[in-house]
């Protein structure tokens, strides 16, 4: 299974950029780790709440900044944007180490998040012109998802080693190699060209791509999915730290292994999919993903209600696991449900509406958990972000009906067709 996804890393060009994201996103994972444990110095038990308000400012620069790419991302060379935002990021982490404000954190993390949102949707957008084949795109959004996942389990890891001999701060000069290493591989990655614009005028198009997720059903549902997985997710990143340190009366070391069990999920369910997308639609894989967030929501709210005991722990580490691979179950086929709804000329313009959108959902999440954690507690916290998440789930399972057996199939070689008329995709 995993010989068969590693075929992809054959193609030259995806395999560096390949690698420039697993590198980038190792050197995140250490400064997510690190800003945890910077807030929870500046804030003790408000680190939450802290966090939460860091969090929310990333997705803001998200928001905002995304849609300006998809608008003129087609304009300008897409590796000197991606090598550009790679340097802005790591010039903004050589200063994490020195804050000792909270007003500080939320300053370079917007400066540094605005830089994501210019890189992500550029690269998100110039796979699919890297490998056109649909196997060969299906196999790389596994092993994009990995990544990820490689992030959230080995980042950990390694900041849990880099933690027992060195404080938190030398964490985030990882973070600054990370995007420097990007930067490089991405500088000695040859593009393909990109497909001719469909649509005139910067104007016209910054709105292009939100107009593309209204129109097509399926797309309509897969906000409501993000709405899910933010949900789940944001519990996991703004949380895990309180339930560590003040729930269980973990030592800092612990965090990293939440933080890793997370991940662990998600990689099995990535591991996984490429087989099974081959077989199943993604309407089967990722409504039933969301929809089971929702349940893993309900063994939280009882470990959180327990009154103690050692159990608490694995069951927790369970439940992260759960959460990781729930969200995999949705994230992972996602990118190959945008290629097939949008013409190619189209796709930078849908990738960064897909980044803006999704993580305007995140906007509403992280700022909930943290704040609503902090101020009434973690029970209210899981009760509203599952109640989010099971809300958005059944209005996905609503807005993505089941297609009729012999209508809305895409003429071969035309993925992205528009349905024919009356039929709901």
């Amino acid at each position: 299974m995993l010989l068969s996804m590693l075929d992809v890393l054959r193609h030259r060009a995806y395999r560096r950029l390949f690698a420039a994201q697993v590198i980038a996103l190792v050197g995140t994972g250490l400064a997510t780790v690190a800003l945890g444990l910077l807030a929870y110095d500046l804030a003790g038990s408000d680190a939450g709440s802290v966090l939460g308000t860091a969090l929310a400012i990333k997705m803001v620069a998200y928001v905002a900044i995304a849609p300006v790419v998809g608008a003129i991302g087609d304009r300008l060379p897409r590796r000197g944007l991606m090598v550009s935002a790679d340097l802005v990021r790591a010039g903004v982490a050589v200063f994490l180490p020195f804050v000792d404000q909270v007003w500080q954190v939320y300053v370079l993390v917007f400066l540094l998040q605005s830089a994501s949102a210019a890189f992500t949707p550029t690269f998100q957008a110039v796979i699919p012109d890297v490998l056109p084949e649909e196997r060969a795109y299906t196999r790389a959004l596994s092993m994009s998802r990995l990544a990820y996942d490689l992030e959230s389990l080995l980042s950990p890891v390694l900041a849990a080693a880099l933690l027992s001999v060195v404080s938190y701060n030398w964490l985030f000069t990882g973070t600054v190699l990370g995007f420097v290493a990007s930067a490089a591989l991405v500088v000695s990655t040859a593009l393909p060209e990109r497909a001719a614009r469909t649509a005139p005028g910067t104007g016209r198009r910054t709105g292009t791509g939100t107009r593309l997720f209204l129109a097509v059903p399926r797309l309509r549902a897969l906000l409501a999915l993000d709405l899910a997985v933010a949900a789940a997710g944001a519990m996991v990143t703004v949380n895990s730290v309180v339930y560590v340190r003040d729930v269980l009366g973990l030592p800092e070391g612990a965090l990293p292994l939440a933080l890793g069990a997370y991940g662990a999920g998600s990689m099995v369910v990535a591991l996984i999919l490429p087989r099974v997308l081959d077989k199943m639609p993604e309407r089967a894989v990722m409504l039933p993903g969301a929809l089971a967030s929702a349940v893993v929501f309900a063994g939280l709210g009882a470990v959180t209600a327990a009154p103690g005991g050692g159990w608490r722990v694995p069951a927790l580490l369970g439940l992260w696991a759960a959460f990781g691979a729930a969200c995999s179950a949705v994230l992972t086929p996602t990118g190959r449900l945008i290629r097939r709804s949008v013409p190619p000329g189209e796709r930078t313009a849908a990738f960064a509406a897909q980044f803006s959108l999704s993580h305007g959902c995140w906007l509403l999440t992280y700022p909930l958990a943290g704040w609503l954690g902090a101020a009434a507690g973690l029970d209210w916290a899981v009760l509203a972000l599952g109640s989010i998440a099971l809300s958005a789930a059944l209005l996905a399972v609503r807005l993505w009906p089941r297609p009729p057996a012999t209508a809305g199939t895409a003429p071969v070689g035309v993925p992205w067709a528009v349905p024919a008329p009356g039929v709901r995709r």
